[in-house]
């Protein structure tokens, strides 16, 4: 969860219940909330909804790049190498099929 989550709940008077992942446990946690977020987002029908949960992954894309002990500059600069070689995918391109010549 969110690293001010347990004061928020405290703050409204609850009482949290809390522990300190490990390392496995930690990254198995951000992929499934990755997984939820990414859901969140598909199922978003408002704009408004969507960047907040767009929002939510790009958090989670920053935390899995400080556990793969990287930043979000070095990722985006990637992306960025990535596109100019292959592409992006603003055309909307959709592969059918390959087939041999």
């Amino acid at each position: 969860m969110r690293n001010k989550i347990p004061q928020i709940i405290k703050a409204n008077g609850k009482t949290p219940t809390t522990r300190i992942l490990n390392e496995d446990e930690y990254i198995e946690e951000l992929c499934k909330k990755t997984q939820e977020e990414l859901t969140e987002y598909i199922e978003a029908k408002k704009k408004t909804d969507k960047l907040e949960e767009l929002s939510d992954l790009l958090e989670l894309i920053n935390a899995l790049a400080e556990y793969e002990g990287t930043t979000l500059e070095e990722v985006n600069n990637i992306r960025k190498k990535k596109a100019e070689e292959r592409g992006g995918f603003s055309d909307r391109v959709f592969l059918i099929e390959v087939t041999d010549n």
